[in-house]
């Protein structure tokens, strides 16, 4: 596939900063040094790729940002997360913890669960579905380990009813998991396909994943996605730079593999978070290229408490051009 102007820019102005890692595994966590460079290395192609690509205004929207919310007690509840001038269109809660053999965690930072239950019909009522996010260090070991994840989550979240079960957020049901899984990780074989493929087979069940960007996914997360069963995929380009230096290759092929999936553009809202790109880069250089393709959805931001410290206007400016 022919690269476009200001990918080609992006990928030269890059290429001196990662040649020094070159070696190193794509997945490798950055220092959170890297931030600073790597919006310098942005800012400095700005004034050649704006000359070069096409207005973001002129491609395919559709207007879906999808939000994490759960992870800060003072990001405000759930509700006002729904409430917020319609910016967000779907709420991930993270998250469940899973340890394997029949081990979990609700961990939502310090939010009260008293009322969580309401704002998830609050939000449902809006039409902004909620999904609960699912990961951990530990994999899913033995068939019997998935069915009894499986059975958790259907009977405490989603559509299940089963008075020996006790449901964190009340009569509230979930729309759906989103698997927010690493590569490898600990606990040996796991089988997060197999999870997949028995809540897909519950009635109303949605699925979506939340990879980081490194291609090909590998270990659980590349099993899982696998199966095909993901209505949305939100691929992380944050953390990881040398996806964000080489955007056009990772997001082609993200969205080839994945054709059945909507892929959305994974960002973060937090300055200080490695690979963090400004509101600029983003409307000239990105949005320009995840829009090409047939299978784009939108964008993910992480998270809600982020975007509230930057003053809400990362998700304001971003939602007129997603």
């Amino acid at each position: 596939m022919a690269q476009s102007p200001a990918s080609s820019v992006l990928r030269v102005s890059l290429r001196d900063q990662y040649a020094s890692s070159s070696k190193e595994k794509v997945d490798e966590k950055p220092s959170m040094a890297r931030p600073t460079s790597l919006l310098l290395a942005l800012a400095a192609v700005l004034s050649v790729a704006s000359f070069l690509v096409c207005p973001a205004a002129a491609a395919e929207k559709t207007g879906q940002m999808t939000v994490f919310w759960g992870r800060h007690a003072d990001e405000g509840t759930l509700g006002d997360a729904c409430n917020f001038h319609g910016i967000y269109t779907t709420v991930n809660m993270c998250f469940l913890n899973v340890y394997g053999h029949g081990k979990y965690s609700l961990d939502l930072s310090g939010h009260p669960l008293a009322g969580v239950g309401d704002d998830i019909k609050h939000c449902q009522s809006l039409g902004i579905p909620v999904f609960l996010s699912i990961g951990g260090a530990y994999g899913l070991p033995t068939n019997q380990s998935v069915l009894d994840l499986a059975d958790h989550l259907w009977y405490s979240y989603l559509g299940g009813d089963r008075e020996d079960v006790p449901r964190p957020f009340g009569d509230a049901r979930l729309d759906g998991i989103d698997f927010f899984l690493e590569p490898g990780g600990v606990g040996g074989e796991d089988h997060y396909d197999a999870l997949a493929r028995d809540l897909a087979s519950k009635p109303a069940v949605r699925l979506t994943a939340t990879p980081r960007c490194a291609f090909p996914p590998d270990g659980r997360a590349g099993r899982a996605l696998a199966t095909g069963l993901f209505e949305r995929i939100h691929v992380r380009f944050y953390d990881y730079p040398h996806c964000t230096a080489f955007i056009e290759d990772a997001w082609d092929q993200w969205a080839a593999a994945y054709p059945g999936s909507k892929i959305f553009l994974g960002l973060t809202a937090a300055y200080t978070d490695a690979c963090y790109i400004e509101r600029k880069p983003v409307w000239e250089i990105m949005i320009p290229i995840v829009q090409k393709v047939d299978n784009y959805g939108g964008v993910m931001l992480w998270d809600r408490y982020n975007d509230e410290q930057n003053f809400n206007h990362y998700s304001s400016y971003v939602k007129n051009w997603v």
